[in-house]
């Protein structure tokens, strides 16, 4: 496990930012340029945007195609000056040309959040400890058994403005299909595309089936001991085991199959030509509804349209961060330090200022170095995996092996264990909402400081911040 500050000082890199002059400046997305052809070929595309960054608060989307940086068009330009343009320091304000669904040429500026490199804030500090609640704070891989193509042709979806269904006017609409084409009018709505049912740009058709697996045979020892399928139910918000084969089960092994399938018909250009088509073929060992299975699976496999990332067994990583905001930024180098306060933060209105040295958060001491506060913590995690439930075990999407949930009927050891002064739990804080955290359940936190030779002490009820993004890996 790396050391915690570590881990924190990379997050901030991975957010389009740049660094000089001791300044670490971010805009909020990440991109890559295009090989599609059917989709910002040649140009830089989005492909996440950071919660609580300029880019979300500028309401930049995932697959917004970039064609123009401060005045430039992308194809008048190399991509090393594209690289360049966002990444200059001297320049704190980017003018964009974004390309997607609902705009040809919308006209964004973004203005870059710029720290001292130095500087570790409260979210980076909630990833470093994420174990004090892997409930609130984790990441996880799964993989859906998604087929997706797309036509040869070199034609570009931005094109394409309006869809509507091939079954509206067959017949009657079963609650089936209302589900899905419900579901899929809602994503392609939020992609800036609108339902015309008079003169619509492409046709959606879709189908399924759900029945038992004629060619079932046997299972073998390796697919009854598989482990339980996860995936993230948009529908309940939370992780959820279902009960599916993994994708290298053999067929004659499943007691049962499920499908479901999405076909984008051209009728602008080529009518009947199939645009785009994502199609889940899932295994499975018990009954399974295909409306539930719709609306949990729709929006992932939207996820692919009109950006292809796989076009086989889509990959797909669930980012979740819930922490306790104060606005305070430590110090990388001595912990206790305050090297900024987020202006209007809970830790300003309070008092709490640039330089102050924290000798205590919650009675528990800060005049620790990075590398024994390092050490703490992974002493901790050994130590209190007795405290976690075994059955929430997950492999995190770095491959850490043993992420458990604590135990609900350990509590009070739990709270124990942040208690004890030899493993400085003092950033717990950022967890003192949780019941095995602080019991009370009174999210206030109390701050012990110098400044100068003046001893302080604040009581700051923190911000409750809550992230999460769902990306293909």
């Amino acid at each position: 496990m790396k050391k915690f500050y570590c881990l924190a000082l990379l997050a901030c890199h991975v957010l389009t930012s740049a660094a000089q002059d001791d300044i670490s400046c971010r805009l909020g997305f990440s991109y890559e340029f295009s090989s599609n052809k059917n989709w910002g070929k040649d140009r830089p595309v989005i492909m996440k945007v950071y919660p609580n960054s300029p880019a979300e608060k500028a309401g930049l989307k995932q697959n917004d195609i970039i064609e123009g940086i401060n005045g430039m068009r992308i194809d008048e330009i190399t991509l090393d000056d594209v690289d360049s343009l966002i990444t200059d320091m001297d320049t704190r304000e980017i003018r964009f040309v974004i390309r997607n669904f609902a705009n040809q040429a919308r006209p964004v500026t973004l203005e870059k959040e710029c720290y001292s490199t130095t500087a570790l804030g409260e979210d980076q500090l909630a990833t470093a400890f994420s174990m004090y609640s892997v409930e609130n704070t984790h990441d996880r891989l799964f993989v859906c058994p998604f087929t997706t193509k797309t036509t040869d042709d070199a034609i570009d979806f931005s094109q394409f403005k309006t869809f509507n269904f091939t079954d509206v006017e067959d017949h009657t609409v079963s609650k089936i299909e209302s589900i899905i084409n419900e579901t899929l009018k809602s994503e392609l709505t939020k992609k800036g595309l609108q339902q015309n049912a008079l003169d619509p740009d492409f046709l959606i058709h879709t189908y399924y089936t759900f029945d038992k697996n004629p060619n079932f045979k046997k299972k073998s020892k390796e697919t009854e001991e598989q482990a339980p399928v996860f995936r993230y139910d948009i529908t309940r918000d939370k992780v959820t085991q279902f009960p599916f084969y993994n994708a290298n089960t053999p067929e004659s092994e499943a007691e049962y199959v499920l499908q479901l399938g999405i076909r984008f018909i051209d009728q602008r250009h080529i009518p009947g030509r199939v645009l785009w088509e994502c199609e889940a073929n899932e295994l499975m060992s018990s009954p399974y509804a295909i409306e539930e299975y719709a609306a949990i699976h729709i929006p992932l496999m939207s996820m692919q349209f009109p950006y292809v990332k796989y076009q086989r067994n889509a990959q797909f990583i669930l980012t979740k961060k819930n922490y306790n905001y104060t606005g305070i930024r430590y110090s990388i180098y001595q912990l206790n330090r305050v090297v900024d306060v987020d202006y209007g933060s809970p830790a300003s209105k309070a008092g709490i200022q640039k330089g102050d040295l924290i000798d205590r958060i919650e009675g528990k001491r800060m005049d620790h170095t990075a590398d024994e506060f390092t050490a703490a913590y992974r002493q901790f995690i050994t130590n209190t995996l007795k405290y976690r439930d075994s059955g929430t075990r997950f492999t995190n999407a770095n491959g850490f092996p043993n992420c458990m949930f604590w135990d609900k009927f350990k509590y009070t050891q739990i709270v124990k264990a942040f208690a004890n002064d030899k493993n400085m739990t003092a950033f717990s804080y950022l967890y003192y909402f949780a019941p095995y955290v602080n019991p009370s359940s009174t999210n206030v936190c109390t701050f012990q400081l110098r400044r100068g030779t003046e001893k302080l002490e604040y009581t700051i009820r923190p911000e409750f911040h809550s992230e999460k993004t769902i990306e293909l890996n």
